[in-house]
């Protein structure tokens, strides 16, 4: 039973921690180097992340700076970020690549907090999946005579408890990045 309950709260962790990566990449009109996690160069025809290749700092407030350790791959880095789905056109220089974040309008603001609360509920959902999954394991076990009714029954206590306690975790989350989203 105890193996169920940990197994259950540590794919809750890592559904938390996709969470965290997914609302790091979001765009909320200030430089974030995470912005460029999902893109990948095709260096030596092997597809690589932008931040093996180059390194990578904010500037200054809005402006992201990428200097690839090897001058040969500045137009690779530069061709991915255009065929991304970023949307900010990069300015090179020859030596290093720049992104230049624009101010996000009131509208664009209002677009990507539906869109942060939509990833946070999605989240949501994968967590009561693995709720639901857990609890049909202790029932299973229940089924088989392993446990006992009252053990089902803390289990499930236990499982809830946790899920409780993860999806409050998501909502402080989207409450912070709303937040981050709209006072810029």
């Amino acid at each position: 039973m105890q193996t169920t309950i940990k197994t259950a709260e540590e794919k809750m962790e890592k559904t938390l921690d996709v969470l965290i990566r997914e609302f790091g990449s979001i765009r909320a009109g200030r430089a974030n180097p995470s912005v460029l996690d999902k893109i990948s160069v095709d260096y030596y025809g092997c597809p690589t992340p932008v931040n093996q290749l180059a390194a990578i700092s904010v500037a200054e407030a809005r402006v992201l700076q990428i200097q690839p350790y090897d001058a040969s791959t500045l137009k690779l880095i530069e061709k991915a970020i255009l065929i991304s789905d970023i949307g900010i056109n990069p300015q090179n220089d020859g030596r290093v690549i720049r992104l230049i974040f624009p101010p996000l309008t009131e509208e664009r603001r209002k677009e990507i907090v539906k869109d942060v609360k939509k990833i946070a509920e999605e989240s949501k959902v994968a967590i009561r999946s693995i709720r639901r999954d857990a609890i049909e394991k202790l029932k299973g076990l229940k089924k088989a005579n392993s446990i006992t009714e009252d053990d089902q029954a803390n289990g499930e206590k236990k499982i809830q408890t946790v899920t409780d306690k993860y999806c409050k975790e998501i909502d402080d989350l989207t409450a912070v990045k709303e937040k981050e989203i709209l006072e810029i």
